[in-house]
């Protein structure tokens, strides 16, 4: 007994000090991680593990279904392979602005909600022209600065919010996504993301380069939300997920629950069939229905790299694959949106896994699910 009681006395000392020491170096937003993510039976953020963090509705409105043609397309051998090989979850295939196929795996459906992760950069990206268009925000080149005028940094009152959409700010951030002490970590387990993009500077000169950090993204999203006075799940309710006729109310995953700010760079709870609906907003120059909900300006400058061989433009990847100018939104675990408006073609696939292998700064596997979509429409 006695020596149960020893080692319990030191397990009991162990964690308390490793508590002080997460205190002190704040860090205790690893506990949450901790419990997020292993004590679910997982090693990193999941696609369903939104329900583990604070969330504001995005409300929809008079839904606007899908048009669905009859089909007899079948999945290729390569495509069933991804469901085991990368945990490939939802898969539709989107022609002229059709569902032509639409599969799900496991327990999923097309009423499910997961978790977008950096698709929702290129919806703030879209919230950031809406707010353009709204008179909210000058243009691409106003500065940052206007909006928070004591932003740290050498370059700070150089930097627009166009640098920040295309990923060219210079912002000293440090993209790590599993390292439990990195910026990423932190922002995505504690509290108060808006005090860290605070403490932040821009120490490299912006508008040079391609550089992609979800700092910029966050900042870009407060100061959206600055501009139009509201929070950013009221306005892409407002300006996107009611004009398009969304299916399902979403979630946008917050810092807390008081006050909370949205992880702008992260974090939409949606499901596949209404993330495909902003792939085919822009695939139809930004009309839907009748209604210019965007620019089409703005959607060229979205869809095209602001630098040459740059695989960015403002808030999408860019990718000229097979002589076919793609766009798509792109999120990790292989959460992808494929746009490919020269042939009236949107693809989507969400899941719980992507290659680790990068071709031209793309998951490998992000080509097979454009290779399948033409076999399969072209074995129909």
């Amino acid at each position: 007994m006695k020596v149960i009681r020893q080692v319990l006395k030191w397990v009991i000392g162990l964690l308390l000090l490793i508590f002080v020491l997460l205190y002190i170096f704040d860090a205790t937003y690893i506990l949450k991680g901790i419990r997020v993510v292993y004590f679910t039976g997982h090693k990193t953020a999941f696609i369903d593990d939104y329900p583990y963090f604070d969330n504001r509705t995005i409300e929809n409105k008079t839904v606007q279904p899908w048009k669905e043609k009859e089909s007899n397309i079948k999945p290729t051998g390569r495509l069933k392979d991804t469901y085991d090989e990368y945990g490939t979850i939802a898969y539709l295939i989107i022609k002229n602005g059709k569902i032509v196929y639409e599969d799900y795996a496991e327990d999923y459906s097309k009423d499910s909600k997961t978790n977008s992760f950096s698709m929702a950069k290129s919806i703030t990206s879209v919230l950031l022209f809406k707010a353009i268009q709204d008179g909210f925000i000058k243009s691409l080149d106003q500065p940052i600065t206007d909006f928070y005028p004591d932003f740290k940094g050498e370059f700070a009152d150089q930097t627009t919010v166009g640098d920040l959409a295309s990923m060219a700010s210079g912002l000293n951030w440090e993209e790590h996504y599993y390292s439990p002490f990195s910026m990423t970590a932190k922002a995505y387990y504690d509290d108060n993301i808006s005090e860290l993009i605070e403490s932040l500077a821009i120490d490299e000169k912006p508008g040079e380069s391609f550089k992609y950090l979800s700092g910029n993204t966050q900042l870009l999203g407060m100061i959206i939300t600055k501009a139009v006075g509201k929070n950013l799940s009221e306005y892409l309710s407002q300006s996107i997920w009611k004009p398009l006729g969304m299916k399902d109310t979403a979630y946008w995953q917050l810092d807390g629950i008081d006050n909370g700010m949205e992880k702008t760079y992260c974090c939409i709870a949606s499901n596949a069939r209404d993330f495909a609906k902003i792939g085919q907003l822009f695939s139809q120059n930004g009309q839907w229905n009748g209604e210019q909900i965007i620019k089409p300006k703005f959607v060229e400058k979205a869809t095209k790299a602001r630098f040459k061989d740059s695989p960015y433009g403002y808030g999408f990847w860019i990718s000229d694959y097979k002589n076919k100018h793609i766009f798509s939104m792109r999120g990790i675990l292989g959460q992808y949106v494929i746009s490919i408006p020269e042939d009236d073609l949107v693809v989507v696939r969400l899941g719980h896994k992507r290659d680790e292998e990068k071709v031209n700064e793309f998951p490998k596997d992000f080509y097979i699910y454009i290779d399948e979509a033409y076999q399969m429409l072209k074995n129909q």
